[in-house]
């Protein structure tokens, strides 16, 4: 269970003031730990794990909109 420990000291780290390539490493990490849990989701329907992928989703998500910036 080594991705779901990743995934939960992912969800740990610190997202405020970072810079934009830490940001773009970041959504990349949450994306690939989302991807991975996936897999491990297909295969023992487990709800905590479905839990976990969606908190790192929410913090994904308010990366990518930091990165994307406003529209105007």
């Amino acid at each position: 269970m080594d991705v779901i420990n990743r995934a939960l000291e992912f969800e740990q780290r610190k997202t405020k003031s970072l810079s934009t390539s830490d940001r773009v490493k970041l959504s990349r990490e949450a994306k690939t730990l989302i991807l991975d849990l996936n897999q491990i989701y297909k295969q023992k329907k487990d709800e905590r794990i479905m839990d976990i992928m969606k908190r790192l989703t929410v913090i994904k998500r308010k990366v990518e909109k930091r990165l994307k910036g406003r529209l105007l």
